[in-house]
């Protein structure tokens, strides 16, 4: 009877993973396939040499990190022996070809996972570009050094985020790979690690002005303490979203010198929104294991009303982008751009199924482009206020 399951279990992983072996984007498929299931035994029929190799090559690891530093290390050394290395440009791509000791630190740091970095640069980018002069295009070196600060910036914070949430990692199918709840790094190394992230980040920081640096400096405080609120309260998203959201208050003070309030408090209210709403979706793909487990979030705090929440953020939202359009003077294209977000969340709220992991994370990850569209609305738009300028002296 054992030879019989072991038999089965064998055409069936032959059938899931042969007809994926065939296409080209599917290289880690063909790579697991091939390791799994040599070629010379596929033509000999000798089943007898057909063996399980999770069961053979994780058993001594009889949790969920085993099983996935195994497959990596089937992929890896199948793309190796086939001697054609798929070049890729894409984020987990350039992590996968870091070295073995350097990779967990790049995963603790989501390196692999840009669009936490994008949604905590998009907002600084929207200050940037409407602090520029009129028919100017937005400082150049400032959307760099704000960028490389956002880099570090997010992956202190997951570092930290991490760091408190071991335990609660563990516990959780989506988190328990990750480098500290695993085991690959010891909180003490995330602590080194931590340090190196957030010297840099004030190498960066003190490039700017001196209010900026004091402005930089203050969000710290909320960025240590966001990790511990989803312990305490069902709001975590609002704190995450005063933190992510910091850039649009330093972004105009990095290139005017201080805060003009009538601008900068509007769009940093619209960002603590647009946080509450993109991260009330990612927060349903957990919401069971964050019952199982004690964390709290919008999403198990909204439940099936969720949509109608979403819908109240997101007018709140357009409402402080239009009074910030309206102080800062901007022109067609920047209302056009806020136009386009109102369809691209009206469509994205109504079409999200919240019991859908998938769509979820894809509702969640289409939140970059609503980040791009205003700010090259911003940037046409301040182009135009030249042509208008130029206009009214004619």
């Amino acid at each position: 009877m054992g030879d019989v399951n072991e038999k089965i279990y064998t055409y069936s992983m032959m059938a899931i993973l042969k007809p994926l072996s065939y296409c080209r984007w599917t290289m880690p498929y063909r790579a697991f396939y091939t390791c799994i299931y040599p070629t010379s035994n596929h033509k000999n029929k000798d089943t007898s040499l057909f063996i399980p190799p999770l069961r053979v090559l994780c058993h001594k690891q009889n949790d969920i990190h085993g099983h996935g530093a195994c497959i990596r290390s089937l992929c890896g050394i199948e793309q190796r022996t086939l001697g054609k290395r798929q070049f890729s440009m894409s984020a987990a791509a350039i992590v996968n070809s870091a070295p073995a000791s350097v990779q967990p630190y790049l995963r603790l740091m989501r390196l692999d996972k840009p669009i936490g970095t994008w949604l905590l640069f998009l907002p600084c980018t929207w200050s940037i570009g409407l602090a520029a002069d009129p028919g100017c295009l937005p400082d150049i070196s400032m959307l760099a050094l704000f960028g490389t600060g956002s880099l570090l910036m997010r992956g202190a914070g997951c570092t930290i985020n991490d760091m408190w949430d071991k335990d609660y990692d563990k516990k959780v199918v989506r988190t328990a790979t990750r480098p500290i709840a695993s085991g690959e790094i010891s909180r003490l190394q995330a602590l080194g690690f931590l340090g190196a992230q957030l010297s840099l980040a004030l190498c960066v920081l003190l490039c700017l002005n001196y209010y900026s640096v004091i402005l930089g400096a203050a969000s710290l405080m909320l960025v240590v303490t966001y990790p511990f609120m989803k312990r305490i309260t069902y709001w975590p998203q609002l704190m995450l979203g005063l933190t992510f959201n910091w850039g649009a208050l330093l972004g105009w003070s990095a290139v005017m010198g201080s805060c003009d309030w009538s601008i900068c408090l509007p769009l940093y209210f619209s960002g603590v929104m647009w946080t509450l709403i993109y991260d009330t979706i990612y927060a349903h793909q957990d919401k069971e294991d964050d019952v199982r487990v004690g964390i709290k979030s919008t999403a198990l705090r909204f439940g099936e009303q969720t949509k109608p929440w979403l819908s109240g953020f997101s007018v709140a939202m357009l409402g402080g982008l239009i009074l910030a359009g309206l102080n800062a003077q901007q022109t067609l294209p920047y209302y056009a751009a806020v136009s386009t977000t109102a369809i691209h969340l009206t469509h994205q709220i109504s079409s999200l199924d919240i019991n859908k992991s998938e769509d979820c994370w894809k509702k969640f990850a289409s939140n970059r482009n609503i980040g791009l569209i205003l700010f090259f609305g911003i940037v046409f738009s301040n182009l135009m206020k030249k042509q208008e300028n130029g206009s009214i002296e004619n």
